[in-house]
């Protein structure tokens, strides 16, 4: 009987565990932003690579994908470095927060798709 009540309700939460993390419903698919600039506080891990750049007089946030994707793609952590010149295609959040969801980046001349 409580493992069925504990199993119930870890099913009920999942989905809103998940929606919380990838809520990507708050940004605006219609506004893409493409920035060219050196990245700083790059962070390579799970469960997505994050970083900063400087765009429009802010710094934003910069949502990557997860490791495992863009390793298999041919993106490594060298390529998108703290300093290292990339461009930046994804989409800015839908409230205004300095933030943007990537969905391209170009490093070293190499086009990565990351969605």
């Amino acid at each position: 009987m409580i493992r069925t009540v504990i199993l119930a309700a870890g099913l009920a939460l999942a989905p809103a565990a998940v929606l919380a993390h990838h809520g990507w419903s708050s940004y605006d698919a219609d506004k893409v932003v493409k920035v060219t600039a050196p990245l700083t506080d790059v962070a390579w891990g799970n469960p997505h690579a994050t970083a900063k750049v400087s765009y429009q007089g802010r710094t934003w946030d910069v949502v990557l994908a997860p490791i495992a994707r863009m390793t298999a793609r041919g993106l490594t952590q060298d390529m998108v470095g703290p300093g290292k010149p990339v461009t930046l295609e994804g989409y800015p959040r839908s409230d205004g927060t300095a933030e943007m969801r990537i969905e391209r980046v170009t490093a070293q001349g190499k086009v990565v798709e990351l969605r």
